[in-house]
């Protein structure tokens, strides 16, 4: 049924996809504004602006599935500019050419919340990022109420995997550690937090490529491993390496201070409520309909602590 895929976007997630893809057989296109460096042999590029309608218009004529895996500058501003008129954009092509959709989303949507997050909670009006989610999501599903758009949603919290920069697993923490020095994080380390494993994602997403009608037009939850600390996942890692798991971590108070000079922090201090207390995914809907089984945190945390670790020349 994935028979002519395309791919919209290259990041983590779209590139662990376009490999399992791939070596399931099925014809894969990756489509972005620039041709990727490391594209794989065998899989074809497009050009795409999903900010052009006309672009997005032609990219997508002539396949039968679509994965939106695109991802913004993480700024607010930003987001409000350029989320709602690229999923308008991208609704209005899977109409036209017919297309099945699913998008790769996240879970701020739900806004602050302290029970596990379900898929059947309402969309919220928190300011920022949170409401600006859930004005998308509207667009998408005022679609499939009113114009019968095959689409669905895979929602994950924070994901991490091997050589995914754009994590609290990254760099700063398990390439720190690979160097004798201590991680460093800008979010609390000792609340339960759930996190999905970008391997893990591909396999739940080519799970609902694969799957019927019957199974669009509604929102899953991405499954995670057993809730654990970011403390806990960060020595896990740290002990795969045989290193002393040293953590440096700034306190949530200091976020605005740190934006003046990390733009990241304040961004960070707009979805404090994600890290300020305990963050639940209830996925059970998700396992139970396609049997998934999750990649335990004891074989996916050390994969992407060692995939930070240069080797050394006699290794090369």
């Amino acid at each position: 049924m994935s028979s002519g895929v395309l791919v919209l976007g290259y990041g983590a997630v779209g590139q662990a996809t376009v490999k399992l893809l791939m070596e399931k057989g099925l014809q894969v296109t990756v489509a972005q504004r620039r041709p990727p460096q490391d594209l794989p042999a065998g899989v074809h590029f497009k050009h795409c602006d999903v900010l052009d309608a006309d672009s997005v218009q032609s990219c997508l004529k002539g396949f039968s599935q679509l994965l939106i895996a695109i991802g913004f500058e993480y700024k607010t501003p930003v987001w409000q500019a350029q989320w709602p008129v690229a999923m308008r954009n991208m609704v209005d092509a899977s109409l036209h050419h017919g297309l099945r959709v699913v998008f790769v989303d996240n879970l701020y949507m739900y806004g602050p919340q302290v029970q596990a997050l379900h898929e059947g909670m309402n969309l919220t009006d928190h300011p920022g990022k949170p409401s600006m989610r859930a004005e998308i999501t509207r667009i998408w599903q005022q679609a499939v109420d009113q114009q019968q758009l095959r689409m669905t949603a895979l929602r994950a919290p924070d994901f991490f995997g091997p050589k995914v920069l754009l994590s609290q697993f990254g760099e700063v923490v398990f390439g720190n550690l690979g160097r004798g020095k201590a991680a460093q994080f800008l979010v609390p380390i000792d609340q339960p937090h759930d996190f999905a494993y970008v391997p893990d994602m591909a396999r739940a997403i080519h799970a609902l490529l694969e799957a019927p009608d019957a199974d669009f037009g509604q929102v899953w939850h991405m499954p995670c491993a057993p809730t654990r600390t970011v403390r806990q996942l960060m020595e896990m890692g740290a002990h795969s390496l045989g290193k002393d798991p040293k953590a440096l971590s700034f306190p949530t108070w200091s976020l605005p201070i740190l934006g003046m000079f990390l733009p990241i922090a304040k961004e960070l201090w707009e979805m404090r409520f994600q890290w300020d207390r305990p963050y639940f995914v209830n996925a059970d809907k998700f396992k139970a309909r396609f049997e998934f089984v999750v990649t335990p945190f004891s074989e996916s945390m050390p994969a992407t602590a060692k995939s930070f670790i240069q080797p050394t020349k006699a290794e090369s």
